[in-house]
């Protein structure tokens, strides 16, 4: 079967038919690097690759980054394990760009479901890009120039991630070698040139040239325009699904709506640069 597009949404995502990730070669990776940028996040049905194939292709876009607080695979630390019976997960339930809260937030990832369970645990991206082009006019305007800060404890709150001093030592360590940093409201993708709207509730605490009230109103209706339902896809994993996004100009969440169930992925999370 040769490499097949098939658009899910005209402003974000796709499927990528007829492509095996267990052998991948210099002209595939050519065209799953330019079908990310076209279409943002691209998805791969029932690949079952694993954790060193997944690491060497999220490799092909970049050296790799290593989470300071979840668990990794054995033997291949840029595989990070999200387990939904060892680990608190609610924070991915958040709309969020991955570790905006770094100077140098990731270029983008690549997630494998491993265990799923029978009814939900969906995850929705939405475009950065389409967000920005559908802001009024001058709303856009007035965003560029302006920056926010980024701050990690606005997703792993001390009373949820540190149950005993350990671990609360632990945190406090994490957020002192992770302090706020700053990021433009709007940046630009550093291939493509577009302009996106570089904010999201998970990391995202104020807009620093605004008074605290004016910032506080202008992030919550930015929060909003970003997710709505024309910006943003749906995903319903199966095992062993693939999914490659472009954390530059994407943020997304996953659903925490499956109880009790057993949801484990494998992620490997591709270094970045700085926004500009």
């Amino acid at each position: 079967m040769p490499f097949e597009i098939e658009i899910i949404k005209p402003t974000i995502g796709a499927i990528i038919h007829g492509v095996d990730l267990n052998e991948l070669n210099t002209k595939t990776l050519a065209m799953i690097h330019q079908a990310l940028l076209d279409y943002q996040v691209i998805f791969f049905r029932q690949q079952n690759i694993l954790p060193r194939q997944q690491a060497n292709l999220a490799q092909s876009f970049g050296s790799l980054h290593k989470h300071p607080i979840f668990p990794h695979v054995e033997d291949v630390p840029e595989i990070i394990i999200l387990d939904s019976l060892k680990q608190d997960l609610r924070d991915n339930e958040l709309w969020h760009t991955d570790v905006t809260f770094s100077q140098t937030p990731p270029l983008g990832c690549v997630l494998q479901a491993k265990k799923i369970p029978a009814h939900g645990g969906d995850t929705f991206w939405a475009t950065g890009i389409g967000a920005f082009n559908t802001l009024p006019v001058d709303i856009r305007k007035k965003l560029f120039g302006l920056t926010a800060t980024h701050d990690i404890r606005q997703s792993f709150p001390i009373e949820r991630y540190a149950k005993t001093q350990q671990d609360k030592d632990k945190l406090l360590k994490v957020f002192e070698r992770n302090p706020p940093v700053t990021h433009p409201v709007v940046r630009t993708h550093p291939i493509t040139k577009a302009p996106i709207l570089f904010v999201s509730e998970g990391f995202t605490t104020q807009i620093n040239e605004l008074e605290a009230s004016e910032s506080q109103r202008l992030l919550q209706f930015l929060f909003q325009h970003a997710t709505q339902p024309n910006l943003h896809l749906r995903w319903q994993w199966a095992q062993g699904d693939v999914a490659i996004w472009d954390n530059r100009c994407t943020q997304h969440k996953a659903l925490f709506d499956y109880g009790s169930a057993h949801r484990i992925m494998h992620r490997a999370t591709i270094n970045g640069d700085i926004p500009f």
